[in-house]
């Protein structure tokens, strides 16, 4: 028995009135893609996240720790925004990372997420927003878009 792969030409839903709006791409032009990092020790959250914003059209970079991210951010100097939680594996946490990559690379933003803590506001870089888990996942892409277009 042969098992067959078929990969048929894209299609782009926009301006199909019944398409699923996270089926739609809200970036048109390849100028306008946005990277995003994140970075979530949960394998699985982190592919549900991943999943979502890829199907937003935007180009993600994905780590299980602060030190697997850093490296990211090292090598890939077109992402825009690092998405965190806070309680992962490792020396650093989600806070600890927010607040280095907000003193080495001042243009990313920064949101960060947790469901087991809710961290003050002066422990969060200034204009970084925190989403409590569970999130939902229409906010976080609106409050990415605001983020990098603002």
């Amino acid at each position: 028995m042969q098992t067959w792969l078929c990969l048929l030409p894209y299609k782009s839903s926009r301006g199909c009135p019944g398409a699923p709006s996270r089926w739609r791409s809200k970036l048109a032009d390849p100028q306008d893609q946005v990277s995003v990092l994140v970075v979530e020790d949960e394998p699985l959250l982190r592919l549900s996240m991943v999943t979502e914003l890829e199907l937003e059209g935007f180009t993600v970079f994905e780590a299980g720790n602060a030190a697997e991210a850093i490296e990211i951010i090292e090598a890939n100097p077109e992402i825009r925004l690092l998405f965190t939680d806070v309680d992962m594996p490792g020396t650093m946490d989600g806070l600890l990372l927010a607040a280095f990559v907000r003193d080495r690379w001042p243009p990313i933003k920064i949101i960060v997420t947790s469901g087991h803590r809710l961290p003050e506001d002066c422990e969060l870089p200034e204009g970084s927003p925190f989403m409590s888990k569970p999130y939902v996942v229409s906010e976080v892409i609106s409050t990415i878009r605001i983020l990098v277009t603002g």
